[in-house]
């Protein structure tokens, strides 16, 4: 007796979907239900449809390892790559570390995707993407992603929150003039931090100048350009808040080479708290964001996702806290004389 093999369209069929979806289902791919799944392989099952050798592929696909995406291997991507790793030690994946940015390019998440997504990963987490609406084969999870619509979960730090508490800080000291050294526009967080510092001079009741705000972007050099200018005004700022460490960090150097004594005649607050903030001659003066567990935080989400779970929250944001050290004290005509 001739019977006829089954067809992916009898699996469809039975399954009730579409022949795409049947395809992603059993090749273990991204983007199907858990209970789209099963009834997918529960018709597989039923109609004999190779079932051992999708098996096999599904098997096939896994590399057991998670990739981490970054623009570059700078401070804040290091710190994340710790939390990372650190996550996954207990578990049978491995880490994989990739940097595929040119520059401040756009869009450079799609192209290291499509290099590593379905054979080298099976998961991924990008930081700081300049998009998050990337298509990919794999589950993914961005941290501290572009201001643009989001189609992937998010894990990022209370950035509005940390920028309000930094200025108010100041403000506390009897700071008036207070300067703002900004990152990347493209980014939620440096929306956030500006609002932040906007925040807290509107409480204060101190109105916003925008001589004392320049856009540092995170590159050393344009931050010592924007700092030289703004310290070198006759009515300079007598406290800068810089929108990460590395800026603020930038902007101590070009204090001492302006002759300007930290924190005497200059307060300095930065953002991040990375390791080298506690290691310079002045400890500096920052907002910790907690960039160990926003990569615990993005491995447990993605892990949820591979395993086919629904995120109980697909946008969670970490506080921050204010770490006072040595780079702010009261302007000069607030101390004793």
């Amino acid at each position: 007796m001739d019977r006829r093999r089954p067809t992916i369209h009898d699996v469809a069929e039975r399954a009730g979907v579409s022949v795409s979806t049947v395809s992603k289902a059993v090749n273990g791919r991204y983007g199907v239900a858990t209970a789209t799944v099963d009834a997918v392989m529960a018709a597989v099952a039923e109609l004999g449809y190779e079932s051992s050798l999708i098996a096999s592929s599904m098997r096939s696909r896994s590399t057991g390892v998670i990739g981490v995406l970054v623009a570059d291997f700078e401070p804040f991507s290091a710190e994340i790559l710790k939390g990372v790793g650190e996550a996954l030690r207990d578990t049978s994946y491995d880490l994989l570390a990739y940097s595929g940015s040119r520059g401040d390019e756009e869009g450079w998440e799609r192209r290291s995707l499509s290099r590593l997504s379905g054979t080298l990963i099976d998961g991924a987490i990008m930081v700081t993407p300049t998009v998050v609406k990337a298509s990919a084969d794999v589950p993914l999870v961005a941290i501290d992603p572009h201001t643009g619509p989001a189609d992937v979960p998010i894990v990022e730090s209370d950035s509005y929150g940390g920028a309000r508490e930094a200025t108010a800080y100041l403000i506390g000291m009897g700071h008036t003039r207070i300067g703002y050294i900004a990152g990347r526009a493209d980014l939620r967080s440096s929306i956030a931090r500006d609002a932040g510092y906007r925040r807290a001079l509107a409480d204060a009741g101190i109105p916003f100048d925008a001589t004392y705000v320049g856009a540092g972007r995170y590159r050393e050099a344009t931050v010592r350009e924007v700092a030289i200018d703004m310290l070198s005004a006759a009515n300079r700022p007598t406290a800068v808040f810089a929108a990460n460490d590395v800026s603020a960090i930038a902007i101590l150097q070009v204090a001492a080479e302006l002759g300007l004594e930290v924190p005497r005649d200059l307060s300095i607050v930065g953002f991040d708290d990375i390791p080298e903030a506690t290691r310079l001659p002045v400890p500096l003066t920052t907002v910790r964001q907690p960039m160990g567990r926003l990569g615990a935080a993005a491995v447990q989400m993605l892990l949820a996702l591979m395993r086919g779970e629904t995120l109980p929250a697909t946008h969670l944001r970490l506080p921050t806290k204010l770490v006072a050290r040595q780079t702010t004290a009261p302007p000069a005509r607030y101390r004793a004389g």
